[in-house]
């Protein structure tokens, strides 16, 4: 089973992906694998100005991280529960944004689960933060850390505006699969419990 958690850049993923480690037996993953992935690398090399305009191509930037995902499947599809800090749907919700086109969620999906063969997820998890909320963590996240310096995408406070929207759009519309919605004040521990719970409904 894939679970994955979602939200725009600050919203807790993190905080919400320790919490339910402490439920659950899941293998974790996250996305994008800057650590390991030649796409991920150079998506990050984009988003930081170094590799000329090919952040300026949304689609570029989607199909980066989508080759991502697409060269990570052995580990998607692992026994067990398989929990994802990012998934699909991010690729889809940024990707709307940064064109302003609501049907571009369908060209994510055909792209990563139709072309590329990537697994559909279990159950994604939204965390309905609000946008402000999550640049002022992200900004002192990057102040404790030097390495966690921001982004083209994180530091665009439009852009994870216009993403927070189409996260809740692709949440009400239960895209792909079914979605949990936490509240901006939801305790980690209880969001946990709740993904628990619809877990054990379909073992």
């Amino acid at each position: 089973m894939i679970v994955s958690i979602e939200g725009i850049d600050g919203a807790g993923k993190n905080t919400l992906v320790s919490a339910l480690t402490q439920v659950i037996d899941v293998k974790v993953l996250a996305f994008p694998r800057y650590e390991t992935s030649i796409h991920a690398q150079l998506a990050a090399e984009a988003l930081h100005g170094r590799m000329g305009d090919l952040t300026d191509s949304a689609y570029g930037m989607a199909t980066l991280f989508a080759l991502d995902r697409h060269f990570a499947i052995e580990e998607l599809n692992a026994p067990g529960v398989v929990l994802l800090d990012r998934y699909v749907a991010s690729n889809a919700a940024y990707t709307a944004a940064r064109l302003l086109d609501d049907d571009a969620p369908q060209w994510v999906s055909d792209l990563e689960f139709g072309r590329l063969g990537i697994p559909r997820p279990t159950l994604q998890v939204l965390l309905d933060t609000p946008a402000e909320v999550a640049q002022d963590r992200a900004k002192r996240r990057e102040a404790l850390d030097a390495s966690r310096t921001r982004d083209r995408y994180e530091s665009d406070s439009g852009l994870q505006e216009r993403t927070a929207q189409q996260y809740r759009r692709l949440a009400a519309q239960n895209w792909e699969s079914p979605w949990i919605v936490a509240a901006p004040d939801e305790d980690p521990g209880h969001v946990a419990q709740r993904i628990a719970e619809f877990l054990g409904t379909i073992n």
